[in-house]
């Protein structure tokens, strides 16, 4: 019988709703035993969030640094055909729970030489998350198989509001004129193709996975708009997140005062930095295009558009 594990945590619901659509073909085969590990805090977040609560965390989740997780409840000696990770994306870094598990010993015996795909559902900027898990993984001898990337419906700059007030109200749609945030329900349904897929390559045989299962479903879609603008965000919030952990904890009064100087900071950022590097992208597209396609290639990988 081949087994696999997937290791979640989701605030909202929503990308519990994608691992379950994703993760139903599986269910189906009595071949395949499926066993599901859910993170739990040490300390709950809140959710909704209060405005500067949420803002307190972004140091240590940009840096890797997160709050411990309650006692994992997997038998981490058990060997896996699989591991599914499917984590959130914040402040263009793993979520929390997700990197406080990859930081375990758990997950240093359950991933050694185990084939991951990896599952994300978020707003739109997943690219540097990616890589942090990219780096993760290879550094606990856990192979990279597979990357789905689902993300909101309502577009990059609608959701620069919808998605924060999702956030802060603890509802998609608070408001008449905002979009609704989200990914949209029906790409959370037609996600268990992917499903299909890895149940497929699962029982074909007893062989170890190591080729991608979701070539050409469309596991991930890369805008080339967001690669640049993705890059210099993720260096502003290293210089950002190493300057406000100098400044104090998390409850400091001097992390306080920081945090509302990069709160405004990061405004300035996204009306200004993020527009210009759209556009300049786009000017000088037809320069960069051999590069461009190599990008998109290179973060589109291993799954592939």
């Amino acid at each position: 019988m081949r087994q696999v594990l997937i290791v979640h945590f989701s605030q909202t619901g929503q990308l519990d709703k994608l691992a379950q659509s994703v993760c139903a073909p599986l269910l189906q085969h009595a071949d395949i035993q499926l066993d599901f590990l859910a993170l739990q805090p040490a300390q709950p977040y809140p959710f909704p969030w209060p405005f500067l609560d949420f803002f307190r965390i972004f140091p240590e989740t940009v840096l890797m640094r997160p709050q411990p997780l309650l006692p994992l409840a997997v038998d981490a000696s058990k060997r896996y055909d699989l591991v599914i990770l499917a984590y959130q994306v914040w402040f263009l870094s793993p979520s929390q729970p997700m990197s406080a598990f990859l930081a375990s010993p758990e997950a240093a015996q359950l991933l050694k030489g185990t084939p991951v795909v990896t599952l994300i559902g978020c707003r739109n900027m997943w690219l540097m998350a990616q890589e942090k898990i990219k780096t993760r993984l290879g550094e606990l001898g856990a192979r990279l198989v597979d990357n789905i990337a689902l993300t909101d419906a309502c577009g990059t700059a609608a959701s620069f509001l919808a998605t924060p007030l999702w956030l802060f109200t603890g509802r998609q749609k608070p408001y008449s004129w905002v979009p609704r945030a989200g990914i949209a329900e029906a790409e959370i349904t037609a996600a268990s193709r992917f499903g299909e897929a890895m149940a497929q390559r699962l029982t074909l045989n007893d062989r170890p996975i190591e080729q991608p299962m979701l070539a050409g479903l469309g596991a991930v879609r890369i805008d080339e708009k967001l690669i640049a603008s993705e890059k210099v965000g993720n260096r502003s919030f290293q210089l950002w997140s190493r300057l406000l952990v100098a400044l104090g904890p998390q409850q400091s009064r001097r992390r306080a005062a920081g945090l509302l100087v990069y709160i405004v900071f990061l405004l300035c950022l996204i009306v200004t930095v993020v527009p210009l590097s759209a556009l300049l992208k786009k000017l000088l597209a037809p320069l960069l295009k051999e590069r461009t396609q190599r990008e998109k290639a290179y973060f589109a990988g291993p799954s592939g558009e």
